[in-house]
């Protein structure tokens, strides 16, 4: 009978150090979980950008660099003309944008085939609050697309096509394409 009574004591004693295991891992699982949120939050933070402030500008496409989480457009500011505007040090004025994730606004119509170096586009974007040229697409924002060369009127949503129009400005809907 005593060797009943040391096993019936051996299975308890293993029922709470289970119970005592599974709640640690659980409560470990919690902690790494909300740190990784914490994380993920912080990384899509725009903090960095002047929310207060919009700012419209046509561009000639220089460069898509897409992304996992975010794809940016590389652009030299240009006139009502067309032509590429300088700035007081002499160089072009280069301007970035920072969009949704590529496989997002791929989805919209926003690809690197789609917008090959030298397409004009004219965006909004929050600037970056250090006054660098380079900026995230406004809340509500469009990207419009207007070919090789500035229609007349300038490259606006009349004019050309336009892309990414959400509350988030990180696309989640095309808007138009001519002739729809």
């Amino acid at each position: 009978m005593q060797w009943l009574e040391a096993g019936r004591k051996l299975d308890t004693m293993s029922c709470e150090t289970s119970v005592r295991i599974r709640w640690g891992a659980s409560a470990l699982a919690l902690v790494v979980g909300n740190m990784l949120a914490l994380a993920a939050y912080a990384h899509h933070s725009f903090a960095m950008y002047d929310q207060s402030k919009q700012e419209t500008m046509t561009g000639k496409l220089t460069r898509f660099i897409p992304g996992a989480n975010h794809a940016q457009l590389i652009f030299e500011v240009v006139g009502q003309d067309g032509k590429t505007q300088v700035g007081p040090d002499g160089k072009v004025v280069v301007w970035g944008i920072e969009l949704g994730p590529a496989a997002t606004i791929a989805q919209q119509g926003v690809t690197v085939e789609a917008f090959q170096p030298g397409t004009l586009i004219t965006v909004t974007l929050n600037p970056l609050r250090n006054g660098k040229n380079f900026g995230a697409m406004a809340s509500g924002a469009r990207l419009i697309k207007c070919g090789m060369t500035i229609p007349t009127g300038g490259c606006t949503d009349k004019t050309g096509e336009v892309f990414l129009q959400s509350r988030d400005g990180f696309g989640t809907q095309r808007v138009q394409q001519p002739g729809q």
